[in-house]
């Protein structure tokens, strides 16, 4: 399967489960720009993967043709990427509030 899309998926549900399920560290966490954005990722995902089957490519695929061969580590590495733009912004936000 298209691994890519099924760990972005797997990612944006995890991540909107913990933003309802963490009330008292929405704001804290800024749960809220984690699930938008890993949600953001499994649209873009999707519809990338709709635009290539209407063309006549197969939706059920285990590699890439870029230069990831895997469609999990492809996953993963667009999840961790995601995952390190979040973190510096939560940790930017408590550094500023100390530093004023």
């Amino acid at each position: 399967m298209k691994m890519w899309l099924i760990i972005t998926l797997i990612a944006a549900i995890i991540s909107s489960a913990g933003f309802f399920l963490l009330k008292s560290q929405r704001r804290k966490l800024k749960l809220g720009f984690l699930a938008l954005m890993l949600i953001g990722t499994f649209i873009m995902v999707l519809v990338d993967h709709v635009i290539a089957f209407i063309a006549g490519e197969p939706f059920i695929e285990a590699t890439t043709d870029g230069l990831i061969g895997s469609g999990a580590i492809l996953g993963l590495l667009m999840v961790l990427s995601v995952f390190v733009i979040w973190l510096i912004s939560v940790f930017t936000k408590h550094f500023s509030k100390h530093a004023a």
